[in-house]
């Protein structure tokens, strides 16, 4: 919000890592946390996976995962590189020289999983080709395949036994003089997967990429994400987040935003603050703030916009918000600008006089911002 001071207790102290390139994005250190998705098309089919990642890479993503199961898989991978806006991550399972494939094909990082991509050979080679090629790796620990080794140690899949693959892992690639990697300690079950991250923070600096996988579909499993990964945001674990849906990849985009978006530490788009409306509502407000989101996706310049039914919480609202829209009675509410009451308005004009307003302020943000930054000339 433009106007709205920082307040002392909303800031997050991130937890300092290392920084690491995924291709041209930075995880770690000060860069922003990253908000990653994966495809759920046939790899295979390069339109249809290119088409996926650009519908992604639109709604915000600013890196995405491609499975890469088989051969056919990688030999499509240079292909969907070259048109993808945003860098990939090869997702690689069981097989090390489908790695060793997408590395070649253009991957900008490999995923691998300790518990079943091989031995330390195996790794090493794996390792070659990603330095050769220019590839970041994320090690990909998962509650769900575990050593067997570590299975048999711990008895079940524990914070301790997912932290020590992922350390395990880590002294593999520094053995082989490697240290261009990110790590993630994934379960399904929110407790596990929290513990385990705290213990893998005070463990490394290696950058850390959060996720609770399989969470679920879109409601139950936004509501487990944003349990999981935002206490761990909050207190200041994690550089690059994946929400794992069982919904549209754009869908786990859009989560991982507002998570991020309602702890501060990412400003993209629109934010609507709305009431769940009642009786005193003086316009429908759930069917307003379902058409404004639609029409409002484009925008992607920071701002607040309140929209609220009524007078009771409605100007409260607006005063800490960029735009704002209070219903009153007979048809009409008011408009807010920076907090302050401007003018009035029709329910009726209301949605499209309200995303006339967005599309001013931000295209006068964006031509400031672009001002401040301009060169210099005699």
């Amino acid at each position: 919000m433009s106007h709205n001071p920082i307040r002392p207790w909303r800031n997050i102290t991130r937890r300092p890592s290392r920084q690491v390139m995924v291709g041209r994005v930075p995880v770690g250190g000060d860069a922003p946390i990253s908000v990653q998705t994966m495809t759920n098309t046939i790899t295979s089919d390069v339109k249809a996976t290119v088409e996926q990642i650009q519908r992604a890479a639109a709604a915000g993503a600013d890196i995405v995962r491609v499975s890469t199961p088989d051969q056919d898989a990688t030999r499509a991978l240079r292909a969907i590189v070259a048109e993808s806006p945003v860098p990939i991550v090869a997702d690689i399972h069981f097989h090390y020289k489908r790695a060793i494939e997408a590395a070649e094909a253009g991957a900008a990082c490999l995923r691998i999983n300790p518990g079943n991509i091989g031995d330390a050979t195996r790794v090493a080679e794996v390792v070659k080709a990603a330095r050769d090629h220019g590839c970041s790796i994320r090690i990909g620990v998962n509650a769900g395949s575990l050593e067997r080794h570590l299975l048999e140690k711990y008895g079940e899949p524990c914070p301790e036994a997912m932290v020590e693959s992922g350390l395990d892992h880590i002294k593999l690639l520094q053995d082989n003089d490697f240290h261009e990697f990110k790590i993630s300690v994934k379960a399904s079950d929110v407790f596990l997967a929290a513990a385990a991250y705290q213990q893998l923070a005070d463990a490394t600096d290696a950058p850390i990429h959060l996720g609770i996988t399989e969470a679920g579909g879109l409601v139950s499993g936004t509501v487990k994400s944003a349990i999981g990964l935002g206490n761990l945001l909050w207190s200041g674990i994690g550089d690059t987040i994946r929400v794992s849906l069982s919904a549209d990849p754009v869908e786990e985009v859009k989560v991982g935003f507002e998570i991020l978006k309602s702890l501060g530490l990412r400003h993209r788009g629109v934010n609507i603050i709305s009431c769940p409306s009642c009786a005193r509502q003086g316009f429908d407000v759930i069917a307003t703030v379902s058409e404004l989101e639609k029409r409002l996706e484009h925008v992607k310049t920071p701002l607040s916009l309140s929209i609220i039914g009524c007078v009771v919480n409605g100007p409260g609202e607006a005063l800490m918000t960029d735009l704002g829209f209070t219903g009153g009675g007979a048809g009409a509410g008011m408009v807010y600008v920076a907090g302050k009451q401007s003018h009035k308005m029709t329910n009726a004009q209301m949605i499209d006089h309200i995303v006339e307003l967005v599309e001013e302020r931000a295209a006068k943000i964006e031509a400031e911002a672009a001002t401040a930054t301009a060169p210099a000339t005699d």
